[in-house]
């Protein structure tokens, strides 16, 4: 059984912090990688923390340049999706999504200790 594309829950993801953006280019030639319609398709760095787990660094693709974002920007992933590549006897999981947009996230408040100001003069 194949399984070719897996929605994400975006949600679990955590916040989604922006670390890079660049058209994807060929590593031979440097031509533009374009999707099946012809757009250029651009490579967004984000870094991730699942469900508040270790976190990763994922490399997500779009169609069309990103617009409003930049690396230290916060991002919403709309229609994340998974899928399992092979080519040369090489496999990997890879990532997209519909679009990427700037985002605002909502953090924990401060938990209790030195960071939050206990011990702080008053």
């Amino acid at each position: 059984m194949s399984i070719k594309n897996l929605p994400l829950h975006a949600g679990r993801l955590g916040p989604a912090l922006c670390v890079s953006v660049e058209c994807k280019t060929d590593p031979t030639t440097g031509a533009v990688k374009a999707d099946r319609d012809g757009v250029p398709v651009w490579m967004v760095g984000v870094a991730v923390r699942p469900d508040a787990r270790r976190p990763a660094l994922i490399e997500v693709s779009v169609s069309g340049e990103p617009e409003g974002i930049a690396p230290g920007m916060y991002v919403e992933l709309v229609e994340p999706e998974a899928f399992m590549w092979e080519m040369n006897g090489r496999t990997g999981l890879a990532f997209r999504a519909a679009k990427v947009l700037p985002d605002s996230p909502v953090l924990a408040p401060p938990t209790e200790g030195p960071a939050a100001g206990k011990g702080a003069a008053k």
